[in-house]
């Protein structure tokens, strides 16, 4: 486990551990600033980006929360400037411990547990928001998928003030790939996801007729059935574009008042299932939105709730932390699993994350490389027991801290967590991502207070109080956990207001484009 201590922040520096052989800038320093241990900056270092805290002979391991970073690829004298110029991404083992350091969640009695208004629907399932969706099985019938989402203006809608929208959810695929094996499956699957998903009210599909992803075969396979909540259209059956987005508004039209019926009441926090996405990170993303996200998740867990971390590139480096909490070892294992394959099959020759390099913003931000990167996403999940593993899209039916295999593109994994069934994202980021995620409320997790200020429009909780003395990490988790009760209970995010969303249903397109 990655010790995570409250941390002294009155200073320019910040030591994460005694161990560490770097400290963070805390905010810019200049050439010939006193830092910690009286040594003099060698440099100018930008916020949130490492000095070297003693010298650092050339390959010695680069340690943060003592985690190993990377490797000085040259001798590092006491108060240089760290970062890819003299510290290089190398591969080393990792001991995987399975199992050893697994405790179980101490939770809290059933009767106290926190609780928010949620929608509970006639199967059981507790909903954030209501909405119409309407997918289309591929990208000749994504327009008219939008056109008729697109005509349930707020103005239209403004007689059934208990539905949040109409939303429309196209891909790029369904047509031109394997018409079997994974890549179809993992696409059928997300789409019955969402179909299926709590925040549905109702739903249609609309399909082409002549494509590889076929309505009846998406049906069977998924086990789902045609009904009052869901509607299907076939545009080469319908009559063409025009005539299907007809059928398909009177279709909406149809469902909107009994959409329209439900009632928000009082649910356990245990039927929160939380998405976790970080994008944009920066050097601050480990020491304050992350760790406090985790503080957070780790409340969540003790009230019965379900926590999702996914991002599989962006735990590699740091995995053998959390396959030492596993519940046990074949939970461990099916992480580490999910990691080969993306080393040794997806991702070979490729220039990729989980190959060493980071993104260009993450890179200004202060990460140097993914194992410093994935040192700060894992810290999402908080500090508590990995209790399952799952590959893209599969339903989450495990409580507690669960892992979701997904890429590192922020849209693409977070459409996963909501196939999977999330009712909600908690999105941290340093750089200022810009994110919604229809039909789930997404908030963002801003790591400083500039960034903040900035754009305060778009971000919902600025975790540099942690930064600025004025909120320690686990009072700013517990800030987190209410706000997500909040939200859950209607309160609009950012995002929300802004309108984003409509656009971010990105299914994983693992397979062959023929």
């Amino acid at each position: 486990m990655i010790e995570i201590k409250e941390k002294s922040v009155t200073g320019q520096t910040i030591r994460l551990h005694d161990a560490d052989n770097v400290v963070i800038a805390r905010v810019d320093l200049a050439l010939g600033a006193k830092i910690e241990g009286g040594l003099t900056c060698r440099g100018q270092v930008q916020a949130g980006h490492k000095v070297a805290s003693r010298a650092i002979p050339k390959n010695e391991p680069i340690l943060k929360y003592n985690v190993v970073i990377g490797f000085a690829s040259v001798d590092i004298p006491a108060g240089s400037y760290v970062h890819s110029h003299n510290m290089q991404f190398r591969e080393f083992d990792r001991d995987y411990a399975y199992a050893e350091e697994f405790k179980p969640v101490q939770m809290v009695p059933e009767a106290e547990r926190a609780s928010f208004m949620g929608i509970v629907r006639a199967n059981g399932q507790v909903a954030t928001r209501n909405f119409v969706g309407i997918l289309s099985t591929v990208n000749c019938s994504a327009t008219v998928a939008h056109k008729i989402a697109e005509y349930f203006t707020p103005e239209r809608l403004a007689e059934y003030p208990n539905i949040d929208g109409v939303a429309a959810f196209s891909h790029d695929t369904g047509c031109g790939m394997e018409m079997t094996g994974e890549p179809m499956n993992l696409l059928r699957r997300t789409m019955a996801g969402y179909a299926r998903h709590a925040n549905l009210a109702g739903s249609m599909i609309v399909g082409l007729g002549c494509e590889r992803n076929q309505i009846k075969g998406l049906m069977k396979e998924q086990k789902l059935d045609a009904s009052d909540r869901l509607h299907l259209f076939t545009m080469q059956d319908t009559g063409g574009t025009r005539k299907t987005i007809e059928a398909g508004i009177a279709a909406v039209k149809e469902m909107l008042p009994e959409a329209n019926k439900v009632k928000r009441t009082p649910v356990s926090a245990s039927h929160l299932m939380i998405g976790l996405q970080c994008g944009g990170s920066d050097g601050f993303s480990s020491i304050t939105a992350n760790p406090a996200l985790g503080a957070a998740m780790d409340i969540l867990c003790q009230h019965g709730g379900t926590a999702i971390l996914s991002e599989t590139p962006e735990i590699y480096g740091v995995e053998h932390t959390l396959t030492r909490r596993a519940r046990n070892r074949e939970v461990g294992e099916k992480l580490i699993e999910r990691i080969r394959w993306w080393k040794d099959v997806y991702t070979v020759g490729r220039d990729t994350q989980i190959n060493g390099v980071v993104s260009p913003g993450n890179q200004h931000g202060g990460l140097a490389n993914i194992l410093e990167k994935s040192l700060g996403s894992s810290m999402k999940g908080g500090t508590g027991p990995l209790m399952e593993v799952y590959r893209y899209a599969e339903p989450v039916t495990q409580n507690g801290f669960v892992f979701m295999d997904t890429p590192g593109f922020d849209p693409c994994s977070a459409t996963g967590q909501i196939a999977g069934g999330a009712n909600m994202i908690m999105f941290t980021t340093g750089r200022g991502s810009m994110f919604g995620a229809k039909p789930v409320p997404s908030v963002k997790l801003a790591t400083n207070t500039p960034m903040f200020r900035k754009l305060e429009e778009d971000m919902d909780i600025n975790c540099g109080e942690i930064l600025d003395g004025t909120s320690t990490l686990r009072e700013m988790g517990q800030k987190i956990f209410e706000l997500m009760l909040r939200t859950a209970s209607g309160e609009q995010t950012k995002s929300e207001l802004l309108g984003l969303g409509d656009h971010e249903f990105v299914p994983w397109n693992i397979g062959v484009v023929g």
